[in-house]
C-alpha cells in the first residue's frame, strides 16, 4: 500500500503523514527533507541554489545531514524551494523516492509531487492544504517553540511573505509543479487542530481503501 500526501508548506501534511504511517505500521518518508538537504548543502558548498549546476552537485549530500535540525529552518526551506525547480535535481532524487515507495510492506510519502510524479499509482492520494495566513502562523509558532527564531526577531508578516513566495515558486515551476493529482482527496485543515485533521484524513484514507 502506497499513500501519497501532498500539499504546500506548513499545511500540516508532514504531521498527518507521519501519524498515518504509524497507524498503518508502514514506513514514512518526508521527501521535502531531501530537497532541504540539497538546498542546505548548496549553501554549505558556497553555491547558488538558483544555479542548476550548483544545486545538482549538492545532491551528493552526506546522509547525516538529514538529521540536522537546521533543515527545518525557514531559511533552509527557501533554499530548498529554489533548488528544487531544477529538473536535474528532481531527477537525481526521483529514484531514491521511488525505491522507498515500492518497498515491501508499504509506505507513506509526503511532499509536493508524490501523487503526480513519484507515485502516480499510489493506492491513496491526499492533498492537504490551509490558508496562507494559517500556514504562516503555524510555521511561526513552530519556529518559536523550537527556538529557531525569536518572536521579535522574525515578525509573522515576514513568514507570511515567505510562504506566499514559496507557494509561487512551487506552483509555477515547469518540472513537477505543486498541484493536486486529479484523483486526490483534498482536505483543508485551516479550521482544524492536529487531532481533528488526523481524524479527517484517517477517515478519508479508510474510505478510499475500502472502496478499492
Amino acid at each position: 500500500m502506497i499513500i501519497a500526501v501532498d500539499g504546500p508548506t506548513a499545511s500540516g501534511k508532514g504531521t498527518i503523514a507521519k501519524r498515518i504511517a504509524a497507524h498503518f505500521g508502514v514506513a514514512y518518508l518526508d521527501t521535502g527533507l531531501l530537497y532541504r538537504a540539497v538546498g542546505r548543502q548548496t549553501a554549505m558548498n558556497g553555491g547558488d541554489p538558483d544555479n542548476a549546476a550548483d544545486a545538482l552537485a549538492a545532491c551528493d549530500f552526506p546522509d547525516e545531514l538529514m538529521d540536522d535540525d537546521i533543515l527545518r529552518s525557514e531559511e533552509t526551506g527557501g533554499l530548498a524551494s529554489r533548488a528544487s525547480v531544477h529538473p536535474g535535481v528532481r531527477k537525481a532524487l526521483f529514484e531514491r523516492q521511488r525505491a522507498f515507495a515500492e518497498q515491501d510492506g508499504g509506505a507513506v510519502l509526503d511532499g509536493r509531487d508524490i501523487g503526480t510524479v513519484i507515485a502516480p499509482d499510489a493506492d491513496v492520494k491526499l492533498f492537504i492544504t490551509a490558508s496562507v495566513q494559517e500556514r504562516a502562523k503555524r510555521r511561526w509558532l513552530e519556529m518559536i517553540a523550537k527556538n529557531i527564531a525569536d518572536e521579535d526577531e522574525i515578525p509573522l508578516s515576514e513568514i507570511e511573505r515567505d510562504v506566499v513566495n514559496r507557494d509561487a515558486r512551487d506552483i509555477s515551476r515547469k518540472d513537477a509543479p505543486l498541484k493536486a493529482a486529479p484523483d486526490a482527496m483534498i482536505i483543508d485543515t485551516t479550521s482544524l487542530d492536529q487531532e481533528q485533521a488526523f481524524e479527517a484524513v484517517l477517515e478519508a484514507v479508510q474510505e478510499r481503501i475500502a472502496a478499492s
